[in-house]
């Protein structure tokens, strides 16, 4: 059994892609895991995933429900945890009537889970927010962003990124007007790829998933940063731990700018016959701007079309030391793992 004094964490979130992987990073260096779902009947998938991550003693982590669009159970999630880390938001990959089904959630999910850390009397809370809420919605911006930048929410920009952006912004006012002393930092992760370890994966994993099955015939001209979900939760830990991380935002990136073409031709490169339905052409961006009117799910990727995406991850690895994989090695290992989901390898 784990010593009881191991420092206990709360992750949000606890079957979310990049949950699972922050719970592997956090058991594998011996702390104690709590974790909220909405339904405790995912519990199994969750220790399935991280069993497929190679975790197979899982004493030291344990379930609670809680939902971030209701009160209940977030003083019992919080109770003893010396840090927290809020992964929880509402999905991009729902389809929503109106922006404020996915911003509501978000900024209000957010402070209902700060206020419980803080009561709790929680040393830190990390927030896993988004490149949207640092370079959306500037239509002339000429990279590479950083961590002083923000997105513009009142440019046309996808609820998701407003919900991101508000949800963050919301945070560290929170902090700073009402925290008492907790600390808070931020990481804003890219495009997130890296190995799959179940049925639920990021939303970027899932044009990987398109491309295999020969969903997409081209490809959109966007041109984006990616990083591995393995370093995206070391720079969650860290930024959990390290002194020089409190009041800090940090992006995780690895600052090679590809097209969704190169990602497409890195996938060929190294899938071999898995690959050979993987596009091998780009479409023209009036095509895409125009589907997106009638296809909800092409918005967000229509307003991405000709923006300078591009990122610098100086200040993760200069103030943490943070080293991410190379983006060939994310995106490698999520068309690898995508492909044993496809083939029904992975339960």
């Amino acid at each position: 059994m784990p010593e009881n004094n191991n420092p206990l964490v709360l992750v949000t979130g606890g079957s979310g892609f990049i949950a699972v992987h922050i719970i592997l990073n956090l058991l594998a260096k011996k702390y104690r895991v709590r974790t909220t779902l909405r339904t405790l009947d995912r519990q199994d998938e969750v220790r399935a995933m991280l069993r497929s991550g190679g975790i197979s003693d899982v004493s030291s982590l344990s379930f609670i429900q809680a939902d971030l669009t209701s009160d209940t159970n977030w003083k019992n999630a919080t109770a003893g945890a010396d840090y927290v880390i809020h992964v929880a938001s509402p999905t991009p990959n729902r389809i929503y009537k109106d922006e404020d089904e996915m911003i509501r959630p978000a900024v209000e999910g957010v402070l209902r889970v700060l206020r419980a850390a803080r009561d709790a009397g929680a040393k830190r809370f990390v927030l896993t927010s988004a490149f949207g809420a640092i370079g959306v919605g500037h239509r002339h911006h000429v990279g590479p962003y950083t961590e002083a930048d923000w997105s513009n929410t009142d440019a046309n920009i996808h609820p998701y990124q407003k919900s991101k952006t508000l949800a963050e912004r919301a945070a560290w006012r929170f902090v700073q007007q009402e925290g008492k002393g907790l600390e808070l930092a931020t990481v804003n992760p890219v495009g997130v790829m890296g190995p799959i370890l179940g049925q639920d994966y990021s939303h970027s994993n899932d044009i990987v998933r398109q491309m295999l099955e020969g969903k997409l015939k081209a490809v959109p001209k966007i041109y984006s940063d990616y990083v591995d979900a393995r370093d995206v939760a070391e720079l969650h830990v860290l930024a959990m731990t390290r002194p020089e991380a409190k009041g800090e935002r940090f992006i995780a990136s690895t600052a090679e700018n590809l097209s969704t073409l190169q990602v497409a031709n890195i996938l060929r490169k190294h899938l071999g016959d898995d690959a050979k339905n993987v596009p091998k052409k780009e479409v023209a961006n009036t095509i895409v701007r125009a589907a997106a009117i009638f296809n909800p799910k092409l918005r967000m990727i229509a307003t991405l079309l000709g923006q300078d995406l591009s990122t610098s991850n100086e200040k993760a690895k200069r103030l943490l030391g943070w080293r991410p994989r190379s983006a060939e090695e994310a995106i490698v290992a999520t068309g690898r793992s995508m492909i044993k989901v496809m083939k029904g390898h992975m339960k």
